[in-house]
C-alpha cells in the first residue's frame, strides 16, 4: 500500500460543528482570502449540514463547504487542505463528500486560476467568466437619498436579490444585512428598490458585497455611501468581468485589481441579471 492509500484509509470526513466553522475561516485567512470577522457564523448558518472537515488521526487536515440554497442550486467554497497534507488525495475526498451533499443541483464555485483545468477535467465543471477583486480606499461623502437596507421591506429586498442570485436565500440574507461591524444602504424610487449594497469588516479592511443595482449611476451612489462609511480603510470589491460598467466604476474610483477567480458551474450558467451585479456577495458562498 502506497503512502497516499494509507492516508486515505485513515482519513475521516465529517460535518463541522458551529464552533469548528471558525477553523475553516482561519484556513481561509491563512490562504490570504481575508474573510469577514463574522463569516464563520454567517456562512455556517446558510447551511449547517454543508460544512465538512477532514481529519487524520484526530487532527484537522482540510475543509470545504457545500451550501444548499434550494432544490436547484448550491455552491462550493472554503476548499482548503493544509500544505503538509496536500497531494495525498484528501482534497478529492472532501470534494466527493460535498458533491454527495449537493446532489443533482446546479453547483457554482469560484476557483483560483491555477485550479481551473482540474475542475474542468476531474469534476466536469464549465468555466463561465472571471471575477476580479479590486482594492481601494474608503472615504468621501455619503450621497443624498440613501436609506438603510433595514428600512426596506424584507420581501421586496428578497425578491430583488433573487434577480441577481440563482436562488432565494432568505435566512442568509436576513443575517447578512444585519451583521455587526457592517453598513448596508439601498436606493428607492417611488417605492421601488433600485439597488442595495453591504460592506463588512474583514481581517484587513472592509469588503463590499453584494452590490446590486439597476444601472451604473445607482451603483455608484451606493458604492460611495459604503465607501464613505469606512474612511481611510482598505476596501475590496469583487466584480464580474463581463459587467463592463462595474469594471469601469471600480477603475473610476482608482481601485486596482489584486487577483481574479474563475466562476464555474456544474451545469449551465444560471439565468440571472449579471449586468446588475456590481459586486459579488462572496467568493465562498456565491
Amino acid at each position: 500500500m502506497d503512502k497516499n492509500s494509507e492516508t486515505i484509509k485513515n482519513l475521516k470526513i465529517r460535518k463541522m460543528s458551529r464552533e469548528e466553522a471558525e477553523f475553516a475561516i482561519e484556513m481561509a485567512a491563512a490562504e490570504g482570502w481575508n474573510p469577514g470577522v463574522h463569516d464563520g457564523e454567517l456562512f455556517y448558518e446558510a447551511d449547517p449540514e454543508g460544512f465538512f472537515i477532514a481529519e487524520l488521526e484526530g487532527k484537522p487536515a482540510g475543509c470545504a463547504s457545500a451550501v444548499v440554497y434550494d432544490n436547484d442550486f448550491g455552491f462550493l467554497g472554503l476548499y482548503v487542505v493544509k500544505p503538509e497534507f496536500q497531494k495525498k488525495g484528501i482534497g478529492m475526498k472532501l470534494t466527493e463528500k460535498c458533491l454527495e451533499h449537493l446532489g443533482d443541483r446546479n453547483i457554482g464555485l469560484d476557483g483560483v486560476v491555477e485550479n481551473e483545468e482540474k475542475y474542468q477535467k476531474a469534476m466536469k465543471f464549465k468555466s463561465s467568466y472571471s471575477n476580479l477583486r479590486y482594492q481601494g480606499k474608503g472615504g468621501g461623502e455619503t450621497p443624498d437619498g440613501m436609506v438603510k437596507v433595514s428600512e426596506v421591506p424584507f420581501g421586496k429586498l428578497l425578491e430583488y436579490d433573487r434577480r441577481m442570485f440563482p436562488a432565494l436565500r432568505p435566512g442568509f440574507l436576513k443575517k447578512w444585512i444585519n451583521q455587526p461591524d457592517s453598513y448596508a444602504f439601498a436606493t428607492l424610487e417611488a417605492g421601488d428598490l433600485k439597488g442595495y449594497g453591504v460592506i463588512r469588516k474583514c481581517r484587513v479592511g472592509y469588503k463590499i458585497g453584494p452590490l446590486f443595482a439597476n444601472d451604473q449611476g445607482t451603483a455608484e451612489k451606493i458604492f460611495r455611501a459604503l465607501k464613505a462609511s469606512v474612511p481611510g480603510e482598505f476596501i475590496y470589491l469583487d466584480v464580474p468581468e463581463p459587467n463592463k460598467k462595474a469594471v469601469e466604476m471600480a477603475e473610476k474610483y482608482n481601485m486596482n485589481v489584486m487577483f481574479r477567480t474563475i466562476r464555474m458551474y456544474s451545469r449551465k450558467e444560471p439565468d440571472i441579471e449579471l449586468d446588475k451585479v456590481y459586486g459579488v456577495t462572496s467568493f465562498e458562498l456565491g
